[in-house]
């Protein structure tokens, strides 16, 4: 089978053996005859860095990769997602959130027994009934805030049964439920990544999404997400996590050994690429 999938990397650190699997898992599902998109999300401006950008595309290069231009990078893009938070408004399944964490934290304790999604406990929806008004003058006050989806009311608007289908654990019933009113835009990042990935694997004409196991109940809120802005629907394969040594998945939280470290240490590309070989 032929498809279209991306490889869509952060340019918050340097790629590392995990993300060498990522590629090459994306690059080895497009088939043949398929295409491979390289996608770059930069969404969160406060921690992507020049100089990381740089290295993805060195790293990819080195270990043999072709991908097509122009690359879509996301934070040349703003005005799209801005577009699709205000189709959104407009449903009126957006509301603002005043709430600082330390709120929402206080709120959630207060409760006792919060409900908890796969982000942890779910917003409590302290801002959800607040007036036109009251809205009004608070933004026109200054006050910081995010944009919530009003996830019940997005759920109203749906009238079949919301599915996906994922190559390794087949068809799939999305319950976008379990996230609640998740945030869709930050005044410092005017987007999320849910929103993002949504709209640009819609707008590249993604056939096969293919990520880390580890985000697949984000695919529950992707599936909503397209059903209310009428995107297509891609199929979806969620591949295990490369692990070193001591079990641990790589990340850059960790500072797990680079590509790059591994290609100015003088080991050639063919055995990284064996390295990041999924089982």
């Amino acid at each position: 089978m032929t498809a279209i999938t991306r490889f869509a990397p952060s340019p918050t650190g340097y790629l590392h053996l995990g993300h060498a699997a990522s590629a090459l898992f994306s690059f080895k599902q497009s088939g043949p005859h398929g295409r491979f998109l390289l996608r770059i999300e930069d969404i969160d401006q406060t921690r992507c860095r020049p100089e990381y950008l740089g290295a993805i595309y060195q790293d990819l290069a080195w270990l043999g990769f072709e991908w097509e231009e122009p690359v879509r990078v996301q934070s040349e893009h703003f005005t799209d997602f801005q577009n699709v938070l205000d189709r959104l408004t407009d449903m009126e399944l957006l509301y603002p959130c005043f709430c600082t964490r330390k709120d929402i934290q206080a709120e959630v304790a207060r409760i006792g027994n919060a409900p908890h999604g796969p982000d942890g406990a779910l917003y409590p929806g302290t801002c959800r009934h607040i007036c036109t008004q009251e809205r009004a003058q608070r933004i026109d006050a200054g006050q910081n805030y995010a944009l919530r989806l009003d996830m019940a009311a997005a759920i109203a608007r749906v009238d079949r049964e919301l599915v996906w289908f994922d190559r390794a654990a087949g068809r799939q019933i999305a319950t976008p439920e379990i996230f609640g009113d998740v945030v869709l835009a930050r005044k410092d990042t005017p987007t999320s990544y849910h929103l993002s990935v949504t709209h640009d694997d819609h707008l590249q004409g993604v056939t096969l999404v293919t990520r880390g196991e580890d985000l697949f109940f984000a695919s529950h809120l992707h599936r909503l997400l397209q059903e209310v802005l009428g995107y297509d629907v891609p199929e979806y394969h969620h591949h295990g996590l490369l692990t070193g040594p001591d079990g641990k998945r790589f990340a850059k939280r960790d500072k797990s050994r680079t590509i790059r470290s591994m290609r100015e240490d003088g080991i050639p590309p063919e055995k990284v690429r064996k390295l990041a070989q999924l089982g």
